[in-house]
Formats: structure tokens, C-alpha cells, sequence
């Protein structure tokens, strides 16, 4: 790889904010935050929703159809 061409990759902790679950994964996120984990010093990025409080990875979402239209579409092709 030619040097200076591609981002610096560090260790970086993404908290999600709403359960507070942590992810230590590397990243070229650039942030002023740092945060100690396991005795460790790692730039800090706070996330508003992650994979552990989204509904899709819940299995808790729901398609919502405020339109109607799959019943019209059934309606009209059975």
C-alpha cells in the first residue's frame, strides 16, 4: 500500500447509548472522546442505536402498512 493514501485504523469503542452495550472494533474514526477499556486508553464514539437496541435485530419490528395498499393489491389480483 502507498503510505499516506488510506485512513489510520485504530481500536475504537462504539457505545450504544440506549443500553449501554459496548463494541471494541477497529475503525478510522476520528474523535475526541477516549475511554479506558480493559486498562486500555481507545477513542470513544457514543451511538444512538446499535445491533443491540435496533428493533430489526430484536426481531421486534413490525411492518407497518398505514396505507393499506398490500390489502388493496390482495383485493384486486385474487
Amino acid at each position: 500500500m502507498k503510505k499516506g493514501k488510506h485512513p489510520e485504523c485504530q481500536e475504537v469503542l462504539f457505545v450504544d447509548s440506549s443500553t449501554g452495550k459496548q463494541f471494541l472494533i477497529l475503525s478510522t474514526y476520528k474523535g475526541d472522546k477516549k475511554a479506558n477499556y480493559e486498562g486500555r486508553e481507545v477513542t470513544l464514539c457514543e451511538v444512538s442505536t446499535s445491533s443491540d437496541s435496533h428493533p430489526f435485530f430484536k426481531g421486534t419490528e413490525g411492518f407497518v402498512d398505514s396505507e393499506k395498499r398490500i390489502e388493496a393489491f390482495l383485493k384486486r389480483y385474487q
